[in-house]
C-alpha cells in the first residue's frame, strides 16, 4: 500500500504469530508513505524518532519492540500518482463495502487490491477534502501498545468542514463520533472504535494546516526531536502544550505528521 504496504502486512503477520485474537473495528495500528529521496528521508525519521534515554523507535523505524508500525517506502514510478501524505491503515469489517460507501460520499479510489474471485483485500482512497487513507481488513490484536512503546498514539485530521468529514468517516470506517464542546463552539469531533476507544479527532483547521491525516508518533524527548526536525531540513508548523506536549511538523519532502512527548 503506497510503497510501504509491507508494514501493514508484517504487522498483521506479527499479530497472528503471537496468537492474538481480539479484533477492533476502526482501529489504526499502522500507516505508510512512498517518498522521494528515500535515503535522506530514512535518515531524517531515524534521527527525529530515536531521541531520549529510552527511544520508542529504532533507527530502522521499527518500534522499540521490533514491530513494524510505520512504512517508509521509496517513491517509484509505480506509486508516483499517490499523494505525498502519511496514510493511516483503517481496519474495517468489509473493505469492499467501505470502498463503495467512500466513493458514494465523494471519495476518489486510488488503489484497490482484489483476489482472483473479486474479493476486496485492501484499498487506498482520497476523501472529499483530499486526505489519503488506506482500508484493510480487521487484524487480530490485543489492546493498543502501552506507553513507552513506539506506536500511532493519536490521529488528527484538520478539516475545512469538521461535521462533513466526521460524517464521511463514520460511514466509511464505522467510527462513533463524540463532539467536544457544545453548540457552535464544537472545534473537534473525537473518533471512537467499535470497543469505545478514542483514537483521534477531526479538528477545525484554524491554523491553516494541510487537510491531511496526521499520525502522532511518540518520542522520548520532544524538544530534541524538534531540533532534529529543523536540523534535518524539516519544519515545525505548530506546537501545543495541552493536554500533552505535541507538535505538527513537516519532513524535508513536504509530508506532515505529529510528534508527541511520551511521558510514561
Amino acid at each position: 500500500m503506497g510503497g510501504g504496504h509491507a508494514a501493514a502486512t508484517r504487522r498483521a503477520n506479527h499479530s497472528f504469530a503471537r496468537g492474538e485474537t481480539d479484533m477492533v473495528g476502526g482501529a489504526v495500528w499502522s500507516a505508510d508513505i512512498a517518498v522521494p529521496e528515500h535515503d535522506r528521508e530514512q535518515a531524517f525519521y531515524a534521527s527525529v524518532l530515536t531521541t531520549g534515554g529510552s527511544p520508542r523507535w529504532q533507527a530502522d523505524l521499527l518500534n522499540n519492540e521490533g514491530t513494524p508500525i510505520i512504512g517508509l517506502g521509496p517513491r517509484s514510478d509505480e506509486y508516483d500518482f499517490l499523494p505525498l501524505q502519511w496514510m493511516p491503515h483503517i481496519q474495517v469489517t468489509d473493505v469492499g463495502a467501505s470502498v463503495t460507501a467512500a466513493r458514494d460520499s465523494g471519495a476518489e479510489e486510488l488503489m484497490h487490491s482484489r483476489t482472483d474471485d473479486g474479493q476486496s483485500q485492501w484499498a487506498v482512497l482520497k476523501d472529499p477534502e483530499g486526505a489519503a487513507f488506506g482500508l484493510i481488513p480487521l487484524v487480530p490484536d490485543q489492546q493498543p501498545p502501552a506507553d513507552n512503546v513506539g506506536r500511532i498514539c493519536w490521529l488528527s485530521r484538520p478539516a475545512a468542514d469538521t461535521n462533513a468529514m466526521a460524517a464521511f468517516y463514520q460511514q466509511v470506517a464505522g467510527w462513533n463520533l463524540r463532539p467536544v464542546g457544545g453548540g457552535s463552539s464544537v472545534t473537534e469531533i473525537e473518533l471512537q472504535t467499535s470497543d469505545g476507544a478514542t483514537i483521534g479527532a477531526i479538528v477545525a483547521n484554524t491554523a491553516e494546516l494541510p487537510t491531511v491525516w496526521m499520525i502522532h508518533l511518540p518520542v522520548g524527548d520532544l524538544a530534541a526531536s524538534l531540533g532534529q526536525v529543523r536540523d534535518g531540513g524539516g519544519a515545525v508548523l505548530q506546537e501545543s502544550g495541552t493536554p500533552v506536549r505535541r507538535a505538527i511538523v513537516r519532513d524535508p519532502v513536504g509530508a506532515c505528521f505529529a510528534l508527541q512527548e511520551d511521558v510514561g
